[in-house]
């Protein structure tokens, strides 16, 4: 599959993203942690108090990751993204990062972000260095989600599953960490208000806990 490439001139780097999550990033050593929580935690809710999932008891929120792969694109970084399949049961048509449940096989959270990328998107784990993670994102559908950070080198080939994505597409990190371009915005969800942050880039809409997890990445690395 061909990689849809949409970049604007000056990014930040990639080198330049590895530093900064070494430095403000939560440590990969925290991982075994992930499963209890860590002590902080990010979330839908922080825009919609009201959501259950802000006072739901960790054990009864379901494990995920998500890779957050920076690509190392000579100088100018980037960000891969998915647009999830039409026909999914949940967030279908949406933009989001690669990643999915943990399974009982993981041996870490990290783990299961490289394997479900590899699954949806056919990336393999050779290309991708981990860096660090960032605080657990709570969605209002009670997922307890882990975000990996890690850089991708380049030299890589996608086989996505059909199934799950519907197209995988790059966006410029600085787009993405540039405070002028985070929005919030509002819509009717099942019958109730609900706000969230979106980060409109062109005809892609990045919005809900995708803009979110990229709103905590913006405030834990690049607001020093």
């Amino acid at each position: 599959m061909t990689l849809t490439m949409e970049t604007e001139k000056g990014a930040f780097t990639a080198a330049d993203f590895r530093w900064r999550a070494g430095c403000y990033a939560v440590p990969l050593e925290r991982a075994a942690e992930a499963a209890v929580g860590f002590p902080h935690f990010r979330g839908d809710h922080e825009l919609n108090p009201d959501l259950p999932a802000a006072t739901m008891p960790r054990g009864e929120l379901r494990l995920a990751a998500v890779l957050v792969p920076v690509v190392d694109r000579c100088g100018e970084a980037t960000v891969i993204l998915t647009l999830r399949a039409a026909h999914l049961s949940a967030h279908a048509g949406q933009i989001a990062f690669p990643g999915g449940k943990a399974a009982s096989g993981d041996a870490t959270i990290i783990e299961t972000a490289l394997r479900e990328t590899e699954e949806e998107i056919g990336l393999s784990p050779r290309y991708v260095t981990p860096v660090g993670l960032l605080d657990i994102y709570r969605t209002g559908t009670g997922f307890h989600v882990v975000p990996v950070l890690a850089v991708v080198k380049p030299g890589f080939t996608l086989a996505v599953d059909e199934q799950e994505v519907a197209d995988v597409f790059e966006v410029p990190l600085e787009f993405l960490m540039t405070e002028s371009n985070h929005q919030r915005h509002a819509r009717e969800i099942q019958g109730a208000l609900r706000h969230f942050h979106a980060m409109p880039y062109g005809e892609r809409y990045i919005w809900g806990a995708t803009a979110g997890i990229l709103r905590t990445m913006y405030e834990r690395l690049y607001i020093k």
